[in-house]
């Protein structure tokens, strides 16, 4: 990418990290912010006006299957956190080095090094060596690690190496090849079900290592009550345990896969009612640190299969943003929060200067109409597919200009 411009990006209201919403302008200059607030220069700079809209950091997505540009830009994400689980696995330096490297120019991939070998759950990876390639953090991958030896070993090396451990946490042995949570919904459409309870026994475990290790955790996605009282819980003690979830356990519940909608097969899968309530809750108490896409696109091949047999996940980088803007509009959360779930607190995680707009940070920018209505439309998604399980549903925000160092990126016509 060529040298940014100088650039202002002016009359917005401006997302801070401290504080209410303000406005303001915002003025980069070779690369990075150089000054943010309400008398910003504008001298040898162009100027974008940004018509009143909300300027904030670029969007921070920590933990996606797959590196999809085209639905990343479309949802302001400038810098996205690559899970292990890829052919080959992220468990060798080779790997995790092409993977950093695969998003640029205008995409920083941060890859999650696999914790273990091939994603077994057995022998450690090399992660020291990883690091050094370019691992911003360490990742169970989809599955739990069972072995609690072979997890306390993980976690102490990790703290030593100052490094997150982010570990997928569902008992394995509990679950099984269950494609739902056990109750009503499942029951009446005769799924292969778990309990919720495998949620919270894994958090339990993975919780109690980590006090012993003084390790970071970040628990990848937490969406149930008893597992999110485990985290509040632990958090109170002062346990370094960080928790994320996505737009679909807030927004849905298990009620969502009647007439076997395979849209709504994900992982960990759609909770109860109460379930969902206690997400929100969290979101609005702190508990909750990050809200992640977790964006895995599907093709027809993966999900028009009967339910049991379709693969999980969701195409989700496109709707993270809107879908996060509508717990503002609920008045679960403010606006400033919303940034902090989305952008500053992935980006703390992952040890990157970016995810707030201050001096000295990476001018990763987006500029945001946060009520600007769409309706979602799978068939005309930007991402490689549009397994969505809200289809067809309205919602509002949308980006109007996104800048990656600087420099414009995707195809929004303000700033292009």
């Amino acid at each position: 990418m060529s040298v940014a411009p100088t650039l202002v990006i002016a009359n917005g209201l401006l997302v801070l990290p401290e504080g209410t919403p303000a406005k303001g302008a915002v003025r980069i200059e070779n690369g990075r912010i150089a000054a943010v607030g309400d008398s910003v220069d504008t001298d040898g700079a162009r100027v974008i006006d940004a018509k009143g809209a909300v300027v904030a950091p670029g969007l921070v997505d920590l933990g996606v299957f797959a590196i999809d540009k085209p639905a990343f830009h479309f949802g302001g994400i400038t810098r996205a956190a690559l899970m292990p689980d890829q052919g080959p696995p992220l468990d060798r330096p080779s790997t995790v080095r092409y993977a950093s490297r695969s998003g640029k120019p205008d995409l920083w991939v941060h890859p999650l090094g696999a914790a273990t070998r091939g994603l077994e759950g057995g022998e450690l990876a090399e992660i020291a060596m990883m690091r050094d390639a370019g691992a911003k953090a360490v990742a169970t991958g989809r599955r739990w690690i069972a072995d609690s030896g072979t997890m306390l070993r993980l976690l102490r090396y990790c703290a030593m190496l100052d490094l997150v451990v982010v570990s997928h946490a569902e008992d394995q042995a509990l679950v099984g090849n269950a494609v739902a949570t056990a109750g009503e919904m499942a029951t009446r459409l005769g799924l292969p079900s778990a309990p919720a309870e495998a949620e919270a026994l894994a958090i339990a475990r993975d919780v109690a290592l980590a006090e012993m290790s003084g390790a970071r955790l970040h628990l990848r996605q937490v969406t149930t009550a008893a597992g999110l009282a485990l985290v509040r819980a632990a958090k109170t003690r002062g346990v370094a345990v960080t928790a994320g979830v996505s737009p679909a356990h807030f927004m849905l519940s298990d009620i969502a896969v009647a007439d076997f909608r395979t849209f709504a097969r994900l992982s960990p899968p759609l909770r109860s009612e109460a379930d969902r309530q206690a997400v929100r809750a969290a979101l609005a108490d702190g508990t909750i640190d990050v809200v992640t896409s977790g964006h895995d696109p599907r093709g027809p091949e993966d999900k028009r299969l009967p339910f049991a047999d379709a693969e999980p996940g969701m195409a989700g980088a496109e709707t993270l943003l809107p879908l996060t803007l509508s717990l503002v509009r609920d008045e679960v959360i403010d606006l400033g929060r919303a940034f902090r779930l989305l952008a500053t607190n992935p980006a703390a995680l992952l040890g990157v200067d970016a995810g707030a707009l201050r001096a000295g940070a990476e001018a990763d920018v987006a500029v945001i109409d946060p009520e600007r209505p769409w309706i979602v439309d799978s068939n005309k998604m930007a991402a490689a597919a549009g397994n969505t399980p809200f289809d067809r549903q309205p919602v509002q925000g949308r980006v109007l200009a996104l800048f990656k160092g600087g420099m414009p990126v995707g195809s929004h016509s303000l700033g292009a």
